[in-house]
């Protein structure tokens, strides 16, 4: 269970914590919508088409990301357009946070693809919420002139290139934009029932 929102950040005259301020609200919005998710709504496919979490041996034509038993079909081009399932969904903020969390403030071992996924709701609910409340948790520990240097983050080369507030900022900006799919994807899967 995510830890409540902490309204008084609203009243803090700081970039960080405008930028904590919107992870945290986007966090709040999202997971009280997942705390519904089904494991029905978790596979629906809004197309046939529609990327997915499967078992590693029903990946298909896609590349597999996850190192378990359960992986995300992920696409070869970048800019994949393609429908995507709730499950998938869930799997990339993961492994999205996992991935910058483990190369900001972990041991810098592990990449996305070493991510544990799940084959149902609750868990791969829990799985995101522990890797959120860590990046949380660790954003919160930064001081301003930490949340500025360059190079912080090494999970990437833009990341490796860029003041550590603007990698907190896209996070945000994946937060808010595949947590709006989802929920539309929790929308359209009660008209479709």
């Amino acid at each position: 269970m995510p830890e409540p929102f902490d309204w008084d950040i609203l009243q803090r005259p700081s970039a960080m914590a405008m930028v904590r301020g919107q992870l945290g609200f986007s966090w709040m919005v999202l997971s009280g919508r997942l705390a519904r998710l089904t494991d029905e709504e978790y596979f629906w496919r809004p197309s046939s088409e529609a990327l997915t979490v499967v078992r590693r041996p029903y990946a298909g034509r896609f590349r597999s990301l996850g190192s378990g038993e359960w992986v995300a079909q992920w696409p070869d081009e970048p800019d994949h357009r393609g429908p995507r399932t709730i499950a998938w969904l869930i799997a990339h903020l993961t492994e999205t946070f996992f991935w910058r969390w483990e190369w900001t403030f972990g041991e810098s071992r592990q990449g996305r693809a070493d991510i544990t996924l799940h084959g149902n709701a609750q868990d791969a609910v829990a799985w995101l919420t522990h890797w959120v409340d860590a990046w949380q948790h660790s954003i919160a520990e930064l001081d301003e002139e930490q949340a500025m240097t360059v190079g912080l983050s090494q999970a990437t080369e833009l990341d490796a290139a860029e003041p550590f507030g603007h990698v907190v900022l896209r996070l945000n900006r994946e937060l808010i934009h595949h947590g709006s799919e989802i929920m539309t994807l929790q929308d359209l899967h009660a008209l479709a029932a």
